[in-house]
């Protein structure tokens, strides 16, 4: 029997986006499990401490903390590793 997608992953918070993402990559049952884990994990700390308080990191948060000089590093060595020359200009 087909499991139904997370709930956390139809929402538009980090949850949702952690979820999408990890089951673009690992598949769903995988993401499911993961995103359970992450809300336990959360679910501890606000239960550890009185004083710690939820606040959503936003849907948008991997794509604001994304490093370009790392992503671009990365895309010439795995095209180098496939025997080609890299040669970067910019945009006009």
């Amino acid at each position: 029997m087909a499991r139904p997608p997370s709930p956390a992953g139809r929402t538009d918070t980090f949850l949702g986006a952690r979820y999408r993402r990890i089951a673009r990559r690992r598949g769903k049952k995988k993401a499911i499990v993961a995103t359970g884990r992450s809300i336990l994990v959360i679910i501890w700390h606000l239960l550890a401490d009185p004083n710690a308080r939820w606040h959503d990191l936003g849907a948008d948060h991997y794509d604001r903390h994304v490093n370009v000089g790392a992503k671009k590093r990365n895309h010439i060595r795995q095209l180098e590793a496939l025997g080609y020359t890299v040669t970067l200009e910019p945009v006009a």
